[in-house]
């Protein structure tokens, strides 16, 4: 595998975490407009698809392979935590 097929292989597994957590973002910014009008989707998104990505590291390690419905399940669980930690459960 050349260094090309290696960036490309490692940018497809993180794909699913990233996408998961910019389209959380912008549907609870969506959601709850006024409640998180004060929080930056950047914010929101950065930190659900690093979230993701770490479950997805997880699983890997756990579970030996990626794309196994227990990641993508704790993924979702993880990307909903996240979401909600940033906008509603710290102090702002």
């Amino acid at each position: 595998m050349g260094p090309l097929d290696a960036f490309w292989h490692l940018a497809n597994l993180f794909v699913p975490a990233l996408a998961l957590g910019a389209m959380t973002a912008a549907l609870a910014k969506l959601l709850w407009r006024r409640e998180l009008a004060a929080v930056r989707w950047r914010r929101l998104a950065g930190a659900a698809g690093a979230a993701g990505a770490l479950v997805t590291l997880a699983g890997l390690v756990l579970l030996g392979r990626d794309g196994k419905m227990a990641t993508y399940g704790a993924m979702v669980v993880a990307c909903a935590l996240t979401l909600w930690w940033q906008g509603f459960g710290r102090q702002r």
